[in-house]
């Protein structure tokens, strides 16, 4: 079973930082050629020259995704400098806390449109290139490509402060469950992987000071710690590998098995 990337081409969005940056460097770092994308011209152009190797290229595009334009000019940069694309994920996402009672808070329409259409379109664009290629290649067996989005165990939770969030996040599950038996015929593989809290930099400021909640996040993972963004990545790099031919329309979780406990205790069974 080989779990290499290594010449492949892909667009990873949300590449600025988090688990973007994080999965960017890590498939860069196993010789796949990378387009980082995302909204923050600056840090993209510092984290390009961060982490190209001679394994690997790493180019970048800065553009408002939720813009149809600039998803269109994202896919046709990418076959400028690539000449292809072979793998897309999906990693920008936004997190907001919203008032589930609030009849004017519009924030689940914001994180619709950030975290679920925004994946959708690029998808679509994606896809139909995908296609293409494997005309002009001739390629009549085997994976055409390989597209992964990047959702939360927040669709299968419930935290009423984070209603819109968890609503996007539910959306992505369906739209990666959807367009995996759409595009099965078009041997086009589309999956998931749902994450929990990671040791990511906005977390580490959070807990600083905070034995408490650190305590409280371990006490939830049976596996007992704080997972990392790099082992999201490893989760994903499988999901694009030929060592997942077989596998489509699969949300993987990475949270340490915490989606697993039933948070009332053995006194009220």
């Amino acid at each position: 079973m080989s779990l290499s990337i290594e010449g492949k081409t892909a667009i990873i969005t949300g590449a600025a930082n988090g688990v973007g940056l994080a999965i960017a460097r890590h498939f860069i770092e196993r010789g796949a050629n990378v387009m980082l994308a995302d909204r923050d011209e600056a840090r993209l152009a510092d984290e390009v020259g961060n982490v190209e190797d001679e394994r690997g290229q790493a180019r970048f595009f800065a553009g408002d995704l939720r813009e149809k334009l600039t998803v269109a000019n994202l896919v046709s940069a990418t076959i400028d400098a690539f000449d292809r694309v072979d793998i897309l994920i999906n990693a920008a996402r936004q997190v907001k806390e919203s008032d589930p009672l609030d009849a004017s808070d519009d924030t689940v329409k914001v994180l619709m449109e950030q975290n679920m259409y925004t994946a959708l379109r690029l998808s679509q664009s994606v896809a139909k290139r995908m296609i293409e290629q494997a005309e002009e290649d001739g390629n009549e067996d085997g994976t055409v490509g390989a597209i992964v989005n990047l959702s939360s165990i927040a669709a299968r939770r419930t935290h009423p402060d984070l209603l819109a969030y968890s609503v996007s996040a539910a959306a992505l599950d369906q739209v990666t469950r959807s367009l995996a038996v759409a595009l099965a015929p078009k041997r086009i593989r589309v999956n998931g992987v749902a994450f929990g809290s990671l040791m990511s930099h906005s977390l580490k400021e959070t807990l600083k000071g905070n034995r408490e909640l650190r305590a409280e996040i371990k006490e939830c993972t049976p596996l007992g710690r704080i997972g990392s963004a790099r082992e999201v990545a490893s989760a994903v790099q499988f999901l694009c590998s030929d060592g997942a031919a077989f596998v489509t329309g699969e949300l993987i979780t990475v949270d340490g098995g915490r989606t697993l406990l039933d948070n009332v205790t053995s006194a009220a069974h």
